[in-house]
C-alpha cells in the first residue's frame, strides 16, 4: 500500500457536506479513494485498499472488504455479508 498520496479535490459545500478526493497512485487497487462526511452525521468512506465503509450517523454502518466480505451492524450487532 503506498503512503503518500495527492489531492485531487476537496471542499465543503453550502449544505455543510465535506468532500476530499486522493491519488494514491498507480499501485494502489483503488488509485481514487474519497470520503465524504454530511451535516446529518453521516459519512462514507471509498479506501486505497479497495474497501468501502459507510456510517449513517444513526446507529447504521456498513463495511466491504477488498474482497467483497464485510459486514453490516444496526446499533451494534454485526452481520457478516
Amino acid at each position: 500500500m503506498p503512503n503518500g498520496y495527492s489531492y485531487n479535490s476537496h471542499g465543503t459545500n453550502s449544505q455543510g457536506n465535506h468532500y476530499c478526493s486522493r491519488d494514491y497512485g498507480s499501485s494502489a487497487p483503488n488509485q481514487n479513494s474519497y470520503h465524504y462526511s454530511n451535516s446529518n452525521g453521516s459519512y462514507y468512506y471509498s479506501n486505497p485498499n479497495g474497501s468501502t465503509y459507510y456510517n449513517s450517523g444513526s446507529g447504521h454502518s456498513d463495511y466491504t472488504s477488498p474482497s467483497g466480505g464485510g459486514w453490516t451492524s444496526n446499533g451494534g450487532s454485526r452481520q457478516s455479508k
